[in-house]
């Protein structure tokens, strides 16, 4: 085999998901390419791999290239995480330009007027690379990590169509951090289903394994008194200011000592995850800072100070953390690929794929959050044809945006991002609103440049 790494010189991905691979015993003798426009940052993770596999003894190649095309080469598997530009400058100019404007926003990362403008400049960058592996490697599958993901997948797969290509995002994993202590059960006593738009998603259906019967009746009463107390974001951040500390957490609620230190913990971060919990009864994937992206009340109940905290300890942790090489496997990308090579058929709790009728509510030409099964010829998404209308009806909302983005993109056209914006649900605005959009091209030309 041979795994293209696009994005490799951060050490956060490349030292992440080269721990997931030299943990798996079916891709040993595979030749791992390393990629990156940062030859330094790149040096610094090709030379910790090669110590890495001489310490242990494993039984990998290794080569670092800043030309993509030459790494793509005869690739099996390609896996992208790319940024554009300075991550955190771009993003407070996507959160704040906007305000001006009168466009309040939850966050501003992948929903809203930043998630658009985020979209804008990155799509781009990755189609590029699809050109490249539709040349190089046409039958390789890519995982895309970066975001935003629905975005991207969306206008990756209406241009090139005939890809393997598949989104993954991590935030699937929260179920298995919540629901065994939630419910007094190991996770794999529990069968569980949950799709939507990356970042928008919830648990549709749960079932006691052993037993077959309907587990949701208990998450639903559970679940109030359970995230009452869960530790938040600004709980972390109140810690970490108190005793200078850096908690090493073990999913949410680790950190044994935290409990005596902090304030309070009433619905941390998760003040608009209760209201669809209450409103809807289903329970969301993630927290207010993403979910709250897409729904325009969602500015009324969400926990601002829990999603600001949220921003200052992401940016710190990047600088605080050294991550590592570690032979555990920490993302999904591994297995699925395991599953392909063994043609296994195993059901992968998320992936993000064209929909295609998956969810029939929602238009076939978006990409939609779905659980799949696991082939050699690809993944093949489960489908809910009774998927609950309430939640269905946000959706939908928010599903033409993404319609006109991938267009705007794939058009270069600047009246098609304006379009988005008016559609947008969490926009309030109208008439300065083709002003705003120059004024983001003009301020990041660099990468908005194209749209005319």
């Amino acid at each position: 085999m041979k795994l293209v790494l696009i994005g490799a010189g951060s050490a956060q991905f490349g030292f992440g998901t080269l721990g997931d691979i030299f943990s798996s015993a079916a891709l040993r003798g595979s030749h791992i390419a390393l990629v990156d426009i940062n030859g330094e940052s790149l040096g610094r993770v090709l030379a910790a791999a090669k110590t890495f596999i001489g310490a242990h003894g494993l039984d990998f190649s290794l080569s670092a290239h800043t030309d993509r095309r030459e790494a793509l080469k005869g690739a099996d598997f390609v896996i992208i995480s790319i940024e554009v530009g300075n991550r955190f400058e771009l993003w407070d100019q996507d959160w704040m330009i906007p305000l001006q404007y009168g466009i309040p926003q939850v966050y501003g990362e992948n929903g809203g007027a930043g998630g658009l403008f985020h979209a804008l400049r990155i799509i781009p960058a990755i189609l590029d690379i699809c050109v490249d592996c539709t040349e190089l490697c046409p039958d390789a599958t890519i995982f895309n990590f970066s975001n935003p993901m629905t975005a991207i997948t969306t206008t990756v797969l209406r241009k090139f169509p005939q890809l393997k290509f598949i989104g993954l995002c991590h935030e699937i994993a929260s179920l298995e951090r919540y629901l065994p202590l939630m419910l007094g059960l190991p996770f794999e006593q529990l069968t569980l289903r949950a799709a939507g738009l990356n970042h928008f998603s919830v648990l549709v259906s749960a079932q006691y394994r052993d037993r077959g019967t309907d587990a949701y009746p208990d998450i639903l009463a559970k679940a109030p008194a359970f995230f009452e107390k869960v530790l938040g974001y600004s709980d972390i951040l109140e810690y970490i200011q108190t005793t200078g500390n850096i908690p090493r957490t073990e999913g949410e609620t680790g950190m044994p000592d935290i409990g005596r230190t902090i304030s309070s913990r009433q619905w941390s971060d998760r003040r608009l995850f209760r209201q669809i919990l209450e409103r809807f009864h289903l329970l969301p994937i993630t927290s207010d800072s993403h979910i709250g992206e897409y729904i325009p009340w969602a500015r009324e109940v969400a926990d601002h100070k829990g999603i600001l905290d949220f921003y200052t300890l992401y940016r710190a942790s990047l600088s605080m953390l050294e991550p590592t090489i570690e032979l555990k496997v920490k993302e999904r990308v591994i297995p699925i690929i395991e599953g392909m090579l063994e043609n296994s058929g195993y059901e992968e709790a998320a992936v993000n794929i064209m929909n295609a009728g998956l969810i029939p509510s929602l238009p076939e030409s978006v990409a939609v959050e779905v659980p799949a099964r696991v082939f050699r010829r690809g993944v093949e998404g489960i489908a809910f044809p009774d998927y609950p209308k309430g939640f269905a009806a946000l959706l939908r909302n928010y599903a033409g945006v993404y319609d006109l983005t991938a267009e705007a993109v794939l058009h270069k056209s600047k009246d098609l991002v304006v379009q988005a914006l008016l559609v947008n649900p969490v926009v309030p605005v109208c008439e300065r609103v083709p002003e705003l959009v120059d004024v983001m091209i003009g301020r990041q030309a660099q990468w908005l440049g194209y749209l005319r």
